[in-house]
Formats: C-alpha cells, sequence, structure tokens
C-alpha cells in the first residue's frame, strides 16, 4: 500500500509498518485540495493579521494554546474544561476539579516548554522526547519510561485486547527506529505546503506510536511548536 505495510512477525501477530515520507507517489495538487489549502492559508492569514492589531497578543496566544491543550487531551478520554485549567493554575489544592486537569496543564507547560527550547535545538526526535518528558510529569503514564522511546511492542485496541485481536499494531521495535530516523529527515522537507506536511507529519507519528502512552498528547504539544 502507499502508506505502508502489514508484516507478518515470527509469533504470529501482524504489524503495520508506514512508507516514509514524503508519499511516492507524490500528493496530488487536485482542484478540490488547492481550493480547501487556499481557505485554510485565507484563515490563518486572518488570524495572523488580528493578532497584530490586538494590545496584548501574548494572553490571546496563552488562551488559545490552553483551549488546544484542553481539545487534544479530550481526544485521549480527559474530562476538563478551560475553565478548570484556568482555576487549577490559580489555585491547585482546589479539590472539586477533574483529576485529569493535571494533564492538560501539562500539555499547556510541555507545548511552551517546545516554543522555548527551539530557541537552543532545532525540531528533532531529541526536542520530542524533552517535550514527553515534561507532559507524562507526575500524570497518567508516568511510570511508562517518560521522554524515551519505546523498547517494546505496543499496541491499540479494546480493554483485554492482545497483539493479536488488537485495532491496530505499530512497528515493531526495529522498524520503529528506521521509521523514526526517516521522520526526523521529513521534519525539515520543504517540498510539500506547510499545513500538508504538518498533516502528514501528524499521521506519520502516530502511526509510528513510539511513546508507550501518551503519544497523542505529545505530537499535538510537539508539531504546534
Amino acid at each position: 500500500m502507499r502508506s505502508g505495510n502489514y508484516i507478518k512477525q515470527p509469533s504470529g501477530y501482524s504489524a503495520f509498518v508506514p512508507a516514509p515520507l514524503p508519499p511516492d507517489p507524490p500528493v496530488a495538487m487536485g482542484a478540490e485540495l488547492t481550493k480547501l489549502l487556499s481557505r485554510a492559508d485565507h484563515a490563518l492569514g486572518r488570524l495572523d493579521g488580528i493578532g497584530a492589531v490586538l494590545p496584548n497578543p501574548d494572553l490571546f496566544v496563552a488562551m488559545y494554546v490552553r483551549q488546544e491543550a484542553v481539545l487534544s487531551s479530550q481526544i485521549e478520554g480527559t474530562q476538563s474544561t478551560l475553565e478548570d485549567v484556568l482555576q487549577f493554575e490559580v489555585d491547585d489544592k482546589t479539590n472539586d476539579l477533574p483529576r485529569d486537569v493535571e494533564e492538560v496543564v501539562n500539555y499547556v507547560g510541555a507545548m511552551n516548554y517546545g516554543l522555548r527550547r527551539l530557541d537552543t535545538l532545532p525540531l528533532s526526535l531529541r526536542l520530542i522526547r524533552e517535550i514527553h518528558g515534561k507532559l507524562m510529569e507526575g500524570v497518567r503514564g508516568q511510570n511508562r519510561t517518560p521522554g524515551e522511546f519505546r523498547k517494546t511492542q505496543n499496541w491499540i485496541g479494546p480493554a483485554g485486547a492482545d497483539l493479536n485481536s488488537a485495532t491496530f499494531v505499530p512497528p515493531p521495535v526495529p522498524d520503529m527506529k528506521d521509521a523514526l530516523d526517516k521522520f526526523e529527515k521529513f521534519l525539515h522537507d520543504e517540498s510539500l505546503p506547510v499545513l500538508i506536511h504538518t498533516g502528514l507529519a501528524h499521521a506519520q507519528f502516530e502511526t509510528i506510536h513510539p511513546f508507550l502512552d501518551g503519544n497523542g498528547r505529545v505530537v499535538g504539544a510537539h508539531l504546534k511548536t
């Protein structure tokens, strides 16, 4: 397949190994995709223009980061709202907030850390590992090697699923390392429009699934830096 292949492993299960990016054959920039890309670029231009006339654009950005953290974290099952996050930041001793609010606060911290770190470190696997370490401090998944790529096979599926009944099995560790190396090179590829490049990178990272936990949260924090 263009996106990759299922490879049967010696123990019997099949794991998906993604094809490297950029896609081969290349992305077909047809009329519909070009139209959608133009609309997206226009919307981003309007947002940038609004930011330029705000008295304090940093306040706007700070709230955007928090709202994005809430939405991205909810994909992984958190229940916290933007109001919960703001309340926690005012008084972290509040007892009636959802327990998972700390995950969202960590997401905000990880994203801001990544933005600051770009001043001294290029977009890289090392930066991704550092962001993951910040993201997992003291929250769900903190005991699953924060800041380190997995050394064992993982899988996605309902409770009780094993490798043979999983919904999706990412590449085995040796293939994962090779895929990550090619992924890092793709991060600096400039052959595609930025939005398409970002979307492909997001999907590729999720497919590689290199961490034991927090892959969905870290890809959001990483790509938005």
